[in-house]
């Protein structure tokens, strides 16, 4: 008879944890990286968490930020375990072998969620296929709403980054005990968390703790403060309290959280609104992201970024939207002009080049390159360092999805098999994929080469979940400037907003061959009278 195998301890410099073995992998779970955010330290910086005495047990998730639940129209599609507590600010670890001489390479992930959801303990995120496939995965919890991103005038800005940055730091300081390397550490995030990733990599505090990151549906940005503001004011005037911290912090947490449902309701990124964001702040966020990276922030930090072809439609399908947005047609368009400060050439454009598509397809691509897409393509242009850029293409099996936004995750972290990957995927999710895309990302953490080519002229993107014609894989090619003529519409445009950067620069990097079948491309629009320069 084999003897069971003894759960697996690690001493860290605030005490030992001892985890579990669980199919042949060591995980920790629920692991203070600071000290609880309540009480006098509401809304505050973090502090380290408190030393403990023996071992702590690790073998369940800690709990999770105060966040409201998903609506009914996203609930079916998204889940969001809720664990009590006040002890948020935790972190897991899945790794193969933890021991201090291992030197493994080491992948730190930030869950999504518009940073008023989410959290490290959504099933989608376990982190056993990585740390199988040799690689130390850590994922966090950190504050989120207006616990993390309210804008007060009597507290810092911006206190879920922070508690980011305490996370990278404890990674950092700590993670050899796991078997991971410090020097090899892949920061990775999605739509927030990718958005996220990217003010850490800019920020002062954060240099030399990266060597590779992931940006997963987000670019680097910084939100507009008074937008940020405008949400507390409205949950102030709901509340009838006081704009200020101090008065949010006497409020019951939970009317806090439904408050800050009702006022966010409405918004999205397609349509916009009020939301909670990542402000400049003269300190973790001393200037916008996207120009700080592309000035040449992070130096040495290599990337790998990219979308989903169908982003929009994790926005627009649930509750029918997409149907609404078909039926107002014109409107809608006039709507995305607005949210994208372009003028009409631009629509058109986009109408020209797909003849098919219905109002909600166009708004919504059109949105997706003016939030995503162009940032991306801009940050890579501007990189020395190595970048690489792909595209998530397969089409959900439930109906209208497409590749919608988050269809993706389930394939990276190779978990269709959960239930929770199931309710965005639909059923018999192709294994084949998921290989090919968990792959990429752990050669890129293990040797920063997810294996197609680097980020030049020629705009390579690796497409996942769709073959090219003639081509023997079934599910993945690289395409060359896939979104070249769509984007290059933007260069068109001159009805950017008093200050906005325009979205596709002179400077941009193609080659001659792709800016002339572009401008070819442009002039059979102008032609045929698609495209008019008076807009």
């Amino acid at each position: 008879m084999t003897a069971a195998r003894s759960d697996p301890v690690v001493r860290t410099p605030r005490g030992a944890l001892r985890g579990r073995y669980e199919r042949g992998v060591a995980v920790f779970r629920g692991i203070p990286y600071a000290a609880p955010p309540f009480g006098p330290r509401r809304f505050r910086p973090p502090v380290p968490a408190p030393p403990w005495d023996g071992a702590r047990d690790a073998g369940a998730f800690g709990p999770t930020a105060p966040k409201p639940p998903y609506s009914d129209a996203f609930a079916p599609y998204l889940s969001d375990p809720e664990i009590p507590g006040d002890d948020c600010l935790n972190l897991n670890v899945w790794t193969p072998d933890p021991a201090p001489g291992a030197r493994l390479p080491v992948l730190v992930w930030l869950h999504g969620g518009a940073l008023t959801r989410g959290s490290s303990a959504v099933p989608v995120y376990d982190g056993h296929a990585f740390a199988r496939d040799g690689v130390v995965i850590v994922s966090v919890n950190y504050r989120l709403g207006v616990e993390g991103y309210g804008l007060f005038p009597d507290a810092p800005p911006n206190p879920g980054l922070r508690d980011q940055i305490a996370a990278l730091t404890w990674v950092h300081e700590t993670i050899e005990a796991f078997g991971g390397d410090p020097g090899r550490i892949t920061l990775c995030g999605q739509s927030a968390g990718a958005i996220s990733v990217g003010a850490l990599l800019a920020a002062p505090q954060t240099q030399g703790l990266v060597r590779r990151a992931i940006l997963q549906s987000g670019p680097p940005e910084a939100a507009d403060r008074a937008k940020v503001r405008r949400m507390v004011r409205r949950m102030a005037n709901r509340l009838k309290v006081p704009a200020t911290a101090e008065a949010f912090a006497a409020v019951d947490r939970d009317l806090l959280l439904r408050t800050q449902a009702e006022v966010g309701r409405l918004s999205s990124p397609v349509v916009g609104g009020p939301a909670f964001g990542l402000v400049v702040d003269g300190d973790v966020v001393p200037r916008d992201p996207l120009e700080a990276l592309r000035d040449g922030a992070a130096p040495g930090v290599d990337l790998l970024a990219g979308w989903t072809r169908d982003e929009h439609r994790l926005w627009l399908v649930p509750g029918g939207l997409l149907e609404r947005v078909d039926r107002l047609g014109a409107v809608a368009l006039a709507g995305a002009m607005a949210r994208c400060h372009c003028g009409s050439e631009v629509p058109r454009g986009y109408r020209a080049l797909h003849p098919g598509a219905g109002a909600a397809e166009t708004v919504g691509q059109l949105v997706t390159d003016h939030l995503l897409r162009i940032p991306l393509h801009r940050l890579a242009d501007a990189r020395t360092e190595a970048s690489y850029v792909y595209e998530f293409a397969w089409p959900s099996s439930l109906p209208g999805l497409g590749a919608c936004h988050a269809l993706e995750l389930g394939f990276v972290f190779d978990t269709g098999d959960v239930p929770e990957s199931r309710k965005l995927a639909g059923e018999h999710a192709p294994q084949d994929l998921a290989d090919a895309m968990h792959g990429a990302w752990v050669r890129f953490a293990a040797h920063g080469d997810p294996g197609w080519e680097r980020w030049d002229a020629a705009h390579p993107v690796r497409v996942f979940g769709d073959r090219a014609p003639g081509a023997d894989d079934p599910v993945a090619y690289t395409a060359y400037g896939p979104r070249d003529r769509e984007i290059a519409l933007w260069a068109l445009d001159t009805r950017t907003a008093p200050g906005d950067p325009p979205a596709v620069p002179e400077t941009t990097e193609v080659s001659p061959a792709r800016r002339a079948e572009l401008r070819s491309v442009i002039g059979r629009l102008r032609r045929t009278g698609a495209l008019r320069r008076d807009g």
